[in-house]
């Protein structure tokens, strides 16, 4: 199949996927269509060497990172905050919602992406292993290392 129409359909197939985790993630529908962007812009890259089974993993990490990375950027996050701010909702969920995103930027990169994959995707040990490509044990570890380190963030406040 010609190169442009397969990944087109590709699209297709798993933009809509993307956006809501990006969404979910960010918290902005701007941002969010910013990093589905860029990741399929990466995806060129990687097309052909993906299989249909390893895309769907691919793409959860790959957006996940992205997004995380956005977050870390101290300006861009101040500007979803002030967006949020200015949405009709309440300045509890504001509050919230920057708590959050605070506490995931001071997480470690891999409990970081353990808590989004638990939390946000309510995702099984099972799952994150297969997408993390390590064992459930592995993960089960991770998860309490991310409540530990929660917890020790939660005391510094």
């Amino acid at each position: 199949m010609n190169e442009p129409r397969r990944l087109a359909r590709t699209y297709e197939r798993v933009a809509p996927m993307t956006l809501r985790r990006a969404r979910r993630i960010l918290g902005n529908d701007e941002a969010a269509r910013d990093v589905v962007q860029d990741v399929f812009v990466s995806l060129l890259a990687y097309e052909r060497e993906l299989t249909d089974e390893a895309l769907v993993p691919w793409l959860y990490r790959s957006t996940t990172n992205l997004c995380l990375n956005r977050l870390r950027d101290d300006s861009t996050r101040a500007t979803l905050l002030a967006m949020q701010a200015s949405s009709d909702r309440s300045s509890q969920a504001v509050d919230d919602a920057a708590i959050l995103r605070d506490t995931l930027q001071r997480l470690p990169a891999d409990l970081r992406a353990v808590a989004i994959y638990y939390y946000a995707d309510e995702m099984t040990h099972d799952e994150i292993a297969s997408l993390l490509g390590c064992s459930r044990r592995h993960v089960g570890d991770l998860v309490q290392r991310m409540h530990a380190a929660v917890e020790a963030l939660e005391t510094l406040r």
